[in-house]
């Protein structure tokens, strides 16, 4: 971790520098990853800090003056807003990825934006994340400012070209980014895609509406329960040929029939989406699999909110509110490759004992 944490650039000017980047940065970590959710709780934690903390994450020690080993709050948030976002966001997605068990076969990488809500910056505007998920370990590979929710479409292809491997891996996304130049730098890179199609690519999804679907037998039927209702979903797969879209092999569509468990009301949506997946690399159920896992990301989401209270933090100085967000995503990240099922329980017992985070750091 620290030699990742030592490729971030230090904003600060060398003269007077009291304390390491790399330590403050480790200590950040190990703050969230016991459950400080603000900066003012990641200061705390960092005072109560034990010395054999300070010695594990390469601060030094000062036998006289003790308290000058440990940075201040101010001094945090100073660093964290002048961070270089888009270096630590790297330094945390190399770490993780260095950690991840790549499957056999194809991977799944999940792509979706999620807006900080509470941190409103000039005029209103929020920050807003793009961020890169594997589906099978629910790691997050890299993140991006894109500014505006629109700005996820030029923001795809920076996003990605800071993940080092992308052969044999299907991306996926919601219909925002499905773009042709998406696919082609995609294909180009060894990788697939499977994407959504809505009518902002209008004459796409006519022609996807527009299959014999009715002559097409059921491929996949799924159900699932939770989060108060219960999902129905049958999946369509036919080859295609000619539709308007780079390398697209497979048309799907997707029903899904949901119920809400308490007013008992049910709705029926139809979902279209292609892919360059042939139907000798996926079947049906591979890619009923692979749209339902991309949505894993929305966890990650969820997790970020309710457990890190991330739409409730108003912090929106400099770069300070993004490098909290990179940090909640090592820390589930961590927990998730250390086996943590339930991550606000994995919190709560590293913040029972500060060796636990340094494990889960790997810096014991």
């Amino acid at each position: 971790m620290l030699e990742r944490l030592a490729e971030v650039p230090d904003p600060r000017d060398p003269r007077g520098v009291r304390h390491r980047l790399t330590a403050v940065l480790a200590l950040v970590a190990c703050a969230v990853l016991s459950g400080a959710t603000s900066l003012l709780a990641v200061g705390e934690w960092i005072a109560d800090a034990p010395p054999f903390v300070l010695e594990q994450v390469g601060a030094p020690h000062d036998p006289v003056l003790p308290g000058r080993a440990l940075p201040a709050e101010a001094t945090v948030r100073r660093l964290l807003t002048r961070v270089d976002g888009d270096a630590l966001d790297r330094a945390v997605g190399r770490w993780l990825a260095d950690r991840r068990t790549r499957p056999k076969g194809l991977r799944g990488l999940a792509v979706d934006g999620k807006a900080l809500r509470g941190a409103a910056r000039a005029k209103g505007r929020r920050i807003h994340l793009l961020a890169a998920l594997d589906h099978a370990t629910g790691l997050v590979m890299a993140q991006l400012d894109v500014g505006e929710k629109t700005n996820e479409i030029t923001c795809f292809q920076p996003l990605l070209d800071t993940v080092a491997d992308l052969a044999a891996t299907v991306v996926t996304s919601d219909a925002l980014p499905t773009q042709r130049d998406h696919a082609d730098y995609l294909l180009a890179r060894g990788a697939h895609y499977i994407v959504i199609v809505k009518k902002n690519q209008k004459k796409l999804f006519k022609q996807l509406k527009s299959l014999p679907w009715k002559e097409i037998p059921l491929q996949g039927r799924t159900r699932d329960a939770g989060h108060g209702r219960s999902e129905i979903r049958r999946i369509k797969a036919a080859t295609v040929h000619n539709l308007l879209f780079p390398g697209a092999r497979q048309a799907l569509q997707i029903k899904r029939r949901r119920t809400d468990r308490k007013t008992g009301r049910t709705t029926l949506t139809t979902v279209y989406a292609v892919t360059s997946l042939t139907a000798e690399q996926a079947a049906p159920a591979r890619l009923a699999q692979l749209v339902r896992d991309h949505w894993k990301i929305e966890s990650l989401h969820n997790i970020r909110d309710t457990t890190f209270a991330e739409d409730a933090s108003q912090l929106r100085t400099g770069n300070a509110p993004r490098a909290m967000a990179t940090y909640r995503n090592l820390a589930i990240g961590a927990l998730r490759t250390a086996g943590t099922k339930n991550i606000a329980a994995g919190l709560r017992r590293n913040a029972r004992d500060p060796r636990r985070p340094l494990a889960c750091l790997g810096l014991t």
